[in-house]
C-alpha cells in the first residue's frame, strides 16, 4: 500500500546534487533559502564545487548517477556545462542553472555579454581586503575588548549576555563592517567611550527572558556548571533587560529583539538602520 502524498516526502530521501566551477557557496546559500520553504521534506545534498574539466564532469556524472536526484549548477565554462547538461539527458535526471535567468536578464538589460569567467565574486580586489580587515577588527574588539577604538568603528552592538553580539558582529564584518560589541552588565560600569561624541551607530540587542533563561542554562551545563550566582534567573534577567533597554534609550539608540530572529535577519534589520541613520546624518552635512 503507497503512502499518500503528505507522508511521503517525510519518508522518502531526495538527492540534491550542488555542481559548481566555483567554492559553490552562491548556489548553497540560493538552494538553503528556497528549501527553508518545504519543511519535513528529507533532502540529502551533494556538493562537488571546483569543477573545472569535462574529465572532472565525466567521473562526477558517476557519482551522480548512484545517487539520482535534481542537479543544480553554476558553471560558466560552455564545454563543461555541455558535458553536464548531455549527462543529465542521458541519464533521465532533472538539470537546471541557477544563475542563468539572472544572468540573461541583466545582460538584456545592460545591453553587455557577461563574461563567463568563474569564481569572479571571489577576486581579490578592495572589497575583499576591505572584509578581512573588518573581521581581524571585529574578533580583536568581541566582547568589550579594546573599546578605546570605538572611534574606528563602524556598528556598535551593546547587549546583555547571550543576546547573539559576538555572532552577530562577525556577520556583520563578514559584510566589510567593522563592529566593536560590548556586553552590558547590570552594576558593572559601560565604558566612558561609549559616551564620547564620536558620532558612531550604536544599536543594543536584547531577547525575551524565557530565551535568555533558556540560553544560559544550556550554557552553563556546557561548561559543567548548575549555577553561577543569578546568570539564568528568570527574575535576575529581567532586570538586566529592563537596565540595559534604558541605558540605550537615554542615548537614543535603536533597540533590536533578537528572540524570534537568526543572524542573518538581525544583521539585515541592524543594516537596515545604520543605511538610513547614514542618509540622516548626511543630510546634516
Amino acid at each position: 500500500m503507497s503512502l499518500p502524498p503528505a507522508e511521503r516526502h517525510q519518508t522518502q530521501e531526495f538527492h540534491l546534487h550542488l555542481v559548481s566551477d566555483s567554492t559553490g557557496e552562491t548556489l548553497e546559500a540560493i538552494v538553503s533559502a528556497a528549501l527553508v520553504q518545504f519543511e519535513g521534506v528529507n533532502v540529502h545534498k551533494h556538493y562537488w564545487p571546483l569543477v573545472r574539466s569535462s574529465m572532472q564532469m565525466e567521473r562526477l556524472m558517476e557519482d551522480i548517477r548512484e545517487d539520482p536526484g535534481l542537479i543544480m549548477y553554476t558553471i560558466v565554462n560552455p564545454k563543461i556545462r555541455d558535458a553536464l547538461e548531455e549527462g543529465c539527458m542521458a541519464a533521465n535526471l532533472p538539470v537546471l542553472s541557477i544563475l542563468d535567468p539572472v544572468i540573461n536578464l541583466l545582460g538584456s538589460y545592460f545591453g553587455v555579454q557577461a563574461s563567463h569567467k568563474s569564481g569572479r565574486q571571489h577576486a581579490m580586489d578592495t572589497h575583499y581586503f576591505e572584509r578581512i580587515d573588518a573581521l581581524h577588527f571585529t574578533m580583536a574588539h568581541d566582547d568589550g575588548q579594546l573599546v578605546e577604538d570605538v572611534p574606528q568603528a563602524d556598528i556598535i552592538l551593546v547587549g546583555v549576555s547571550r543576546s547573539s553580539k559576538t555572532p552577530t558582529s562577525i556577520y556583520l564584518a563578514n559584510k566589510g563592517y567593522k563592529t566593536l560589541n560590548v556586553p552590558f552588565v547590570p552594576g558593572c560600569p559601560m565604558p566612558p567611550e561609549l559616551d564620547a561624541n564620536h558620532g558612531k551607530f550604536v544599536v543594543g540587542l536584547t531577547a525575551s527572558p524565557d530565551r535568555l533563561v533558556a540560553i544560559r542554562t544550556s550554557r552553563l551545563r556546557s561548561i559543567h556548571e548548575s549555577e553561577v550566582a543569578d546568570y539564568n534567573d528568570l527574575d535576575h534577567i529581567l532586570d538586566e533587560i529592563k537596565e540595559c533597554r534604558r541605558y540605550c534609550t537615554q542615548r537614543g539608540w535603536p533597540i533590536i529583539d533578537v528572540t524570534r530572529r537568526s543572524i542573518e535577519e538581525t544583521a539585515a534589520a541592524i543594516l537596515n538602520r545604520y543605511h538610513l541613520w547614514l542618509e540622516a546624518k548626511m543630510k546634516q552635512v
